[in-house]
């Protein structure tokens, strides 16, 4: 975690305070420096996961930037007294440095999901950005047999910017372990980002996101997220169990 940064630790979990625009900021100037750089958009899922493995956690902490992308976790910053500036998503950020590259004409590679919504949302990236140069665009749908083919055709693309949209447990511990090789300035995971790029999901109307319910919006749309979604009472629970702990030096079971 980059020291110039403020961050308040969720269970050990050092979180950025910084709003938006100044993460973008900051991620622009490292971009432009080819710093290399892994941002993690974090929700309470990934910090229960990592509550509950103490691997998980140690990956989550290797990375050089977490934001709350998760409205649970904006709360439980502000209810545990260190308070962040706003809700960081995964969605809105691509979308700002994506603005940063269509001036800059950066190279972008998009990584992840199905091959149908990611040539979509390619597509319609594109269009919105037609002087950032799509780089490469791959399916999430390989096993560790393949990592080192799909590694070495990003290499090859040579993006400024690679977005990943793979499962949860994929994710993350795939961008860590590959980071070096890759040797992308900006590498970020963006969750289920190119579903609603791509036109396939909506997203949740301001009004909902402001109600800080944008995940009940996206469970009515996949009726098949609802086992994960048991996480979130828990970890509501939790925190209100732990007030004075929430923010102090966590040590997983």
């Amino acid at each position: 975690m980059s020291k110039q940064i403020p961050t308040v630790p969720i269970y050990g979990i050092p979180f950025s305070k910084l709003g938006l625009d100044d993460t973008a900021q900051h991620l622009i100037e490292r971009i432009e420096k080819k710093q290399s750089t892994h941002v993690i958009t974090a929700n309470p899922i990934m910090v229960m996961a990592a509550v509950d493995d103490a691997k998980y956690s140690a990956m989550m902490k290797r990375a050089d930037l977490i934001v709350p992308d998760g409205a649970g976790v904006v709360w439980a910053a502000k209810y545990a007294g260190q308070p962040v500036t706003e809700r960081v998503t995964g969605i809105e950020l691509m979308q700002k440095l994506l603005q940063a590259g269509e001036k800059r004409r950066w190279r972008v590679y998009l990584l992840g999901t199905s091959q149908e919504i990611i040539d979509a949302a390619a597509e319609k990236l594109q269009l919105q950005y037609p002087q950032v140069k799509i780089a490469g665009v791959r399916n999430g749908f390989f096993g560790p047999e393949q990592d080192e083919e799909v590694v070495e055709a990003i290499r090859q693309a040579a993006p400024d910017m690679l977005f990943v949209a793979r499962g949860a447990e994929t994710q993350e511990p795939w961008i860590v372990k590959y980071k070096q090789k890759l040797n992308v300035p900006l590498i970020m995971g963006v969750g289920g980002s190119f579903d609603v790029i791509s036109g396939k999901l909506k997203r949740a109307p301001e009004i909902w996101q402001k109600l800080r319910v944008e995940w009940l919006y996206r469970l009515l749309q996949e009726p098949k997220r609802f086992k994960r979604m048991l996480v979130l009472p828990k970890f509501v629970v939790k925190v209100v169990r732990d007030k004075e702990n929430v923010t102090k030096p966590w040590t997983t079971p």
